[in-house]
C-alpha cells in the first residue's frame, strides 16, 4: 500500500509539472515610453511696464553775452547723482523685433553750470544755472535675443531749471527761471532675469535749446541791460534701472 501511495503521489506531481509547462507564460509589463524634453517657452517682451532708475549725469554749454564776451568755465558741471522712474509699453513681433514707447522723469539735483564768469572793462559777471528735473517721451526700437533686449530710443525732452543766479560786481540779480525743450536719443540693453522682472543699463544724450537771461538795466557796470545766452547745451546720462512687466497682451 505504501508503495502504491508513493507511486500515485509521484505521478500526480509529474502531471502537475507537465500541465504547468504547457500553460502560457504571463506577458511582461509594457515598457514606459521615454519622456520627451520640452524647452522652456521663449520670453515675450510685449506688455506694459513700470520701474525706477539711478545713475549719473553731467551738463555742458557755452555761455556768452551780447557783446561776444564768453564765460569762463565752459558751462561744464561735475558729475552728479540722478534718480527717477519710467513707464512704458512694448510689443514684440514674430522674429524678435520689439517696438515700444516710454516716458521718463529724472531728478537732476545740483547739475549746475558752475564757475561761469565774465570779466570785461573791470566788471565781473557770474552765472549759475541749475537744471532740476528732466522729462522725456521716446519711441523705442530693439531686437530680443530671448530674455536679452538690445534697443535704441529717441524723442522729445523737457528740462526744468531753477531761477538762474547772476552776480554783477558782487551784487546778486535773479532772472526768471524757465523750462526748456529739446530732443533726446539713447541706447540700452535689458535682461529679464526672473519672471516679469528685468534690469537694464542705458546711455542717453539730451540736446537743449539755447537759453537767454536779460540783466536788469539798473545793474552796475557795462553789463546793465546785457543779455547772456547759453548755446550748445546738453545733458549726458548713464542710468541703471529695474522694471516690472504686467504680462503680455
Amino acid at each position: 500500500m505504501k508503495r502504491l501511495a508513493l507511486a500515485v503521489g509521484l505521478g500526480a506531481c509529474a502531471a502537475s509539472a507537465a500541465l504547468a509547462a504547457d500553460l502560457p507564460q504571463p506577458a511582461p509589463p509594457p515598457a514606459k515610453a521615454p519622456v520627451a524634453y520640452a524647452p522652456p517657452p521663449a520670453y515675450n517682451w510685449s506688455g506694459f511696464y513700470i520701474g525706477g532708475n539711478l545713475g549719473a549725469a553731467w551738463t555742458n554749454g557755452n555761455y556768452s553775452d551780447a557783446a561776444g564776451n564768453t564765460f569762463n568755465g565752459g558751462g561744464t558741471s561735475t558729475t552728479q547723482f540722478v534718480g527717477g522712474g519710467q513707464v512704458g509699453a512694448n510689443y514684440e513681433f514674430w522674429g524678435g523685433a520689439v517696438i515700444g514707447v516710454e516716458g521718463d522723469f529724472e531728478w537732476l539735483p545740483n547739475t549746475s553750470n558752475t564757475s561761469n564768469t565774465i570779466t570785461a572793462a573791470g566788471n565781473t559777471a557770474s552765472l549759475t544755472a541749475n537744471n532740476r528735473w528732466l522729462t522725456t517721451v521716446t519711441g523705442r526700437l530693439g531686437y530680443a535675443f530671448d530674455r536679452v533686449l538690445v534697443y535704441g530710443k529717441g524723442g522729445a525732452a523737457w528740462v526744468g531749471a531753477s531761477s538762474p543766479a547772476i552776480t554783477i560786481n558782487g551784487i546778486p540779480f535773479t532772472s526768471t527761471g524757465n523750462s526748456n525743450m529739446g530732443w533726446t536719443a539713447g541706447v540700452g540693453v535689458e535682461w529679464a532675469f526672473a519672471g516679469t522682472w528685468s534690469v537694464r543699463a542705458e546711455y542717453d544724450y539730451v540736446g537743449l535749446q539755447s537759453q537767454s537771461f536779460t540783466i536788469p538795466a539798473g545793474a552796475p557796470g557795462i553789463f546793465g541791460g546785457d543779455t547772456f545766452t547759453g548755446n550748445n547745451r546738453n545733458i549726458n546720462l548713464f542710468l541703471a534701472g529695474l522694471n516690472y512687466k504686467f504680462g503680455p497682451w
